[in-house]
């Protein structure tokens, strides 16, 4: 079992599944809410238990984003029956690590992504760059 919290500890989650490992996120709004890039590891939505207030942005037709009201840390990105849980978030030792990088092709101008890492111009189902 993981568990994890938001900055302001008013959100607490455990995850009673395993997670996958992590996926480093440079699309245009995962840019935008976190102000860098969102690193995330998913698993099943059944297998989070979340106390306390969450709200939900729906930030696409498919898809939607969970985060604290009071002090605003995101911590999910939920689409269907899957939810990625921001690796940020997660109390140590997460025992995770960075396993490749998608939406590259829109990472911002300002960074260079250097670690060796398969790097996808969109989702990871495709060719990597």
């Amino acid at each position: 079992m993981t568990t994890g919290r938001c900055l302001c500890g008013g959100v607490q989650y455990r995850v009673e599944a395993p997670l996958e490992p992590v996926t480093a996120c440079h699309c245009s709004q995962c840019r935008r809410q976190t102000g860098h890039y969102a690193a995330s590891a998913r698993t099943e939505m059944a297998a989070l238990r979340i106390e306390g207030e969450l709200r939900w942005f729906q930030s696409s037709p498919q898809a939607r984003r969970g985060f604290c009201p009071v002090c605003g840390s995101y911590l999910f990105w939920q689409e269907g029956d899957a939810v990625w849980v921001t690796a940020g978030t997660l109390d140590p030792p997460t025992g995770l690590r960075l396993s490749h990088h998608i939406f590259a092709a829109d990472k911002g101008d300002y960074y260079e992504i250097t670690d060796g890492l398969p790097c996808y111009a969109r989702y990871s189902d495709g060719e990597a760059l």
